[in-house]
């Protein structure tokens, strides 16, 4: 049976409805390494195009739970794009500056600019989603940040921003797997945190918390995909192919030279 990987607008997400282990026709690793060379492959040229023209830019916000795959999505997908073009943005605890703005001040200030791509590593939905499930500020506060998300989307799409929103999800079983593995490695111990395993004690609440965030903030100009990602290789595949789409969306093309090359003569 398929699986949607974007849920029609409007509808109540349950995410126990979505399979995080869903590999669609595939069965092993083997059988997309191919399709993901080709797919890694034109998503590099795309982004040459995009660099070039400079009239649209693309945003790529990543959210899951701790070992979620969202490194591994962006070293093994985005990882042989050029870095001119692209840049990754990860968000912690806001500075004295940035806490005395509205929550999406910072996020705005590094959007992407024109011919550039910009992967959020986390993003404003940890306004509505770690605030809400650790009760950092009212209701009356997160509440309204839904709407505000949403227009702060629409307003970057109306100025040419492409926004592309991956759920990556996985299940509670996986998360255990991928934490033990991390503990079984010496050279992946930095990549653990005792603060992972606390956060691990909400994740019933957090998948309240994800099913709103996906209900409320999927729209038409920036609707989400909830990517299976228990097999890291069909989320690389599934969200390669998002990417190339959404570039091969976009009317772009080279720029024109700035003057007629036929008369140059490279001498010896």
């Amino acid at each position: 049976m398929s699986q949607p990987l974007i849920v029609p607008i409007g509808e109540k997400v349950k995410l126990a409805d979505f399979d995080p282990s869903y590999k669609g026709k595939y069965k092993r690793k083997r059988d997309v390494q191919g399709k993901l060379r080709k797919t890694i492959n034109k998503i590099i040229e795309l982004q040459e195009l995009l660099y070039s023209d400079s009239n649209n830019s693309l945003l790529i916000v990543l959210q899951a739970m701790d070992a979620g795959g969202k490194d591994g999505t962006i070293k093994h997908v985005m990882g042989a794009v050029n870095p001119q073009g692209c840049d990754v943005k990860n968000f912690k605890a806001p500075s004295v500056e940035e806490a005395a703005h509205d929550f999406l001040w910072r996020y705005h200030f590094a959007a992407p600019r024109k011919g550039k791509i910009v992967i959020f590593n986390r993003s404003y939905y940890e306004d509505v989603l770690v605030v809400r499930v650790h009760n950092l500020v009212q209701k009356t506060v997160w509440s309204k940040r839904y709407n505000q998300i949403n227009n702060f989307e629409k307003m970057l799409v109306e100025n040419g921003t492409t926004i592309l929103k991956f759920y990556l999800h996985i299940s509670k079983d996986e998360q255990k797997k991928r934490f033990e593995d991390r503990l079984n490695r010496t050279n992946k111990h930095w990549k653990f945190s005792d603060a992972d395993l606390r956060e691990r004690q909400y994740w019933d609440q957090y998948m309240e918390a994800f099913e709103v965030v996906l209900s409320k903030c999927n729209t038409k100009v920036a609707p989400w995909h909830i990517v299976p990602a228990n097999n890291k290789w069909y989320r690389d595949l599934v969200i390669g192919k998002a990417i190339v789409k959404a570039l091969e969306g976009l009317d772009m093309k080279y720029p024109e030279p700035e003057r007629d090359f036929s008369d140059i003569e490279i001498k010896d």
